[in-house]
């Protein structure tokens, strides 16, 4: 799956377009490292996303195409600084 619609899909960003905006604007990392919304997101994937001062890091644990919001949740863990 496309990291932007991982994204989007898992509710860590609201709309595929934002997330497509941030990864062009380098505020999404991928296991240290920039990544472009083409990428494909992995099981064990770290995701690093830049909210103005404050960095979200997670771990992808699933991947799945349509996800409620409760499986949503479920997609990623948070990892710790």
């Amino acid at each position: 799956m496309r990291l932007d619609k991982y994204l989007k899909v898992s509710r860590l960003i609201k709309r595929r377009t934002v997330a497509n905006d941030a990864c062009d604007n380098e505020h999404i990392m991928v296991n240290g490292r920039q990544a472009k919304a083409s990428y494909q997101v992995k099981l064990g994937d770290v995701i690093e996303i830049g909210y103005g001062n404050r960095m979200l890091k997670v771990e992808v644990t699933a991947i799945d195409e349509h996800a409620n919001k409760a499986a949503a949740a479920a997609m990623y863990r948070e990892v710790a600084e």
